[in-house]
């Protein structure tokens, strides 16, 4: 089943997918321009953790603190590079970014290919993995709001180390910068990346030459690299470690992110740079801040930047604001494709969206959910005020999202690859042996914060599943109320002395071929008129982010007279922009009874439905009024579907649910 629709939100698509790659293009070699355009955008949240991730770690203020001593720091430096290595660098950059969409990446696009083609037992399985997914894509939501909070924060924070009167600016300045960052998000990733990318490369490089630094002063951190410092710290001392690992977590936020964002970049540019620059350079940092610890306990608080000499760190404060900045267009961004997907898959209304790139198609903003996540971030901001009351919140989010990704990803590896099972039991049972530690560590924060992440996932799955339920409810209301298409149009045959026939062309936009849209019926009925020449157009959104030119368009004739009567299927991927006009432009005279479509003087037809709360049990009362809220965020069809607003007409009617 395909999405088809008029105006309403297009349904989950179950058919295959198209198997020839549209990704990024990229020339046969990952160009310079990409790579650094990937550091701008996608690595700005997990290369802004070493700002906070150690000291958090090591943060007295802690509910369950970790006591500073050289076994601990051994153990923790260990832990964050073993745990950033194997959930990072092998799980996302080296398995899952493999399992893309035709180009696209993250949960939304995991969803898709689990969904696909389920049989026998292996579909319950399915929908199973799938709602599961919905809730994770609704958890890095909650991230996406958590993530630029706590990254700017962390960053004007740094002002205490340079004067401690600078505190009071904190909160201000915070604001500021965040409301800059959302207001330039219109510009689009490809331009932001530009400002973005030279700004990291700055980033990463003093990452790298602090932490070498650090390491200058005591080499003996290097030991670290020995996994069995994590080991012997994790089951010598596990009653520390066990509540270690929640803060652990904040060394690879932004991994979902990392494969959310595929589709802005290509799986290359976004690969090379993590494992040639990204990488490299906070593991050195990391090993720099824990030769700071292992030389002074006392220089936990604010180990980053006193990695810098003092007549530096007021720079060091500045770039790293900057970079900070940029962390959270890591998320924002993958947010921005994560919502639209869930839009056009059905689990979200049509939502307005801009693509701002015509190279590369997955470069996408959307106007709804960007002032969303602005409103949700400075009402974090304020709600909690410090980097270190939000790091509590910010584990959560992430490694339920994680956890979640690694079981869609090993049902994808099952059921498209045919990977054995034994190599599933083995590699799958110790990544989700790390994921579920992580996760339960987490789950002891949940007091002391970590409710807000699952709060804002349980409230946006909620939406979700209640659209996707509502949406099924309508439709089979609305097929009932428009019936049969063929039938209609053999009756409008018989009648057609009653239905006076005027020269032009009328474009009805329908569900299918199915059924005859409201619209249709609505005209006829009360103005006894009908055009010469009448095309019913449904839209279908296929489950791949893009159609090739030569499939999108399928013409039926359905009346083969001098009225001729036509039914056009246009296909567009679930990352496109439906352009109707342009697409029907495409339809062949010898498909339309021999005459050419008249596309400059056509009338476009759209069914508007209003909804209201009806006394049918198809779900409980406080559902159907979420429903009906939802659906108010709905963007405008006409503009959707790139229809010519001085020859549109709206057919208006009401169903209740």
């Amino acid at each position: 089943m395909t999405a088809q629709t008029d105006t309403g939100t297009p349904a989950p698509g179950l058919e295959p997918p198209l198997d020839t790659p549209r990704g990024p293009s990229l020339g046969g070699t990952v160009r310079l321009a990409l790579v650094v355009g990937a550091l701008g955008v996608v690595f700005g949240d997990i290369g802004t953790s070493p700002i906070y991730a150690l000291q958090t770690i090591f943060n007295p203020g802690d509910p369950h603190p970790v006591p500073v001593n050289s076994a601990n720091v051994y153990g923790v430096v260990s832990l964050i590079f073993w745990s950033v290595t194997i959930i990072v660098t092998v799980f996302y950059v080296g398995l899952a970014m493999r399992a893309d969409n035709d180009g696209e990446g993250g949960i939304m696009a995991l969803i898709t290919l689990v969904r696909r083609h389920p049989v026998g037992r292996g579909r319950k399985a399915a929908l199973t993995l799938a709602a599961l997914g919905i809730f994770g894509a609704a958890l890095f939501l909650g991230d996406s709001m958590i993530t630029p909070a706590i990254s700017v924060l962390s960053a004007v924070e740094g002002v205490k180390t340079v004067s401690s009167g600078l505190e009071a600016v904190i909160i201000p300045a915070t604001v500021v910068i965040i409301v800059l960052l959302f207001a330039v998000q219109k510009r689009g990733t490809a331009v932001i990346g530009g400002w973005f990318g030279p700004i990291m490369c700055v980033w990463f490089g003093a990452l790298a030459v602090l932490g070498i630094g650090g390491i200058a002063r005591n080499p003996g951190i290097l030991r670290a690299l020995s996994p069995t410092y994590a080991i012997d710290f994790v089951f010598g001392h596990f009653g520390i470690a066990f509540f270690a690992l929640a803060a652990v977590v904040l060394a690879f936020t932004g991994a979902e992110a990392l494969y959310a964002d595929m589709g802005h970049f290509g799986r290359k540019p976004i690969s090379r740079a993590w494992l040639f620059i990204v990488f490299p350079s906070v593991l050195l940092n990391y090993m720099g801040q824990g030769a700071m610890i292992l030389e002074d306990s006392a220089n936990v608080s604010g180990s980053f930047f006193l990695l810098a000499p003092e007549l530096l760190r007021i720079p060091l404060l500045v770039l790293a604001t900057a970079a900070t900045v940029i962390a959270a267009q890591a998320v924002i961004s993958g947010a921005f494709s994560v919502a639209a997907q869930a839009s056009e898959l059905g689990y979200l209304p049509r939502l307005r969206i801009a693509h701002t790139s015509a190279q590369h198609f997955g470069q996408i903003y959307v106007p709804w959910i960007n002032w969303l996540l602005m409103a949700s971030v400075l009402v974090l901001v304020f709600a909690f005020r410090t980097s270190e009351a939000l790091a509590f919140a910010y584990g959560m989010a992430v490694i339920g999202t994680i956890t979640i990704v690694s079981l869609l990803f090993l049902y994808v590896a099952r059921i498209r690859w045919g990977t054995p099972k034994w190599v599933l039991a083995l590699g799958g049972g110790l990544l989700l042996g790390i994921d579920l530690l992580f996760l339960a560590a987490s789950s002891t924060k949940i007091v002391h914060g970590a409710w807000l992440p699952l709060l804002i996932g349980l409230i946006a799955f909620t939406v979700m599943v209640t659209w996707q339920h509502g949406r099924a409810v309508v439709t089979e209301e609305r097929q009932r109320r428009e019936g049969p298409l063929q039938a209609f149009v053999d009756g409008l045959r018989e009648s057609k002395r009653k239905a006076a026939s005027v020269p032009g062309t009328a474009v009805f936009l329908g569900r299918g071929k199915d059924t005859a849209p409201l619209a249709l019926r609505s005209i006829l009925e009360h103005t006894c008129v009908r055009h010469s020449q009448i095309v019913i157009l449904s839209v279908e959104t296929q489950p791949v982010p893009r159609v090739p030119d030569e499939e999108r368009l399928v013409v039926d004739a359905l009346v083969h007279d001098r009225d001729a009567i036509i039914h056009v299927t246009a296909r567009f991927g679930y990352m496109e922009t439906p352009d109707v006009p342009t697409a029907l432009r495409a339809v062949e005279p010898e498909q339309s009874e021999g005459r050419e479509l008249d596309l400059d003087r056509a009338v476009y037809y759209l069914s508007a439905i209003q909804l209201r709360v009806g006394r049918a049990p198809t779900m409980a009362a406080w559902r159907k009024h979420l429903f009906i809220a939802t659906s108010h965020i709905t963007a405008d069809a006409a503009e959707h579907f790139k229809l010519p607003r001085d020859r549109t007409v709206i057919v208006g009617s009401h169903i209740e649910v």
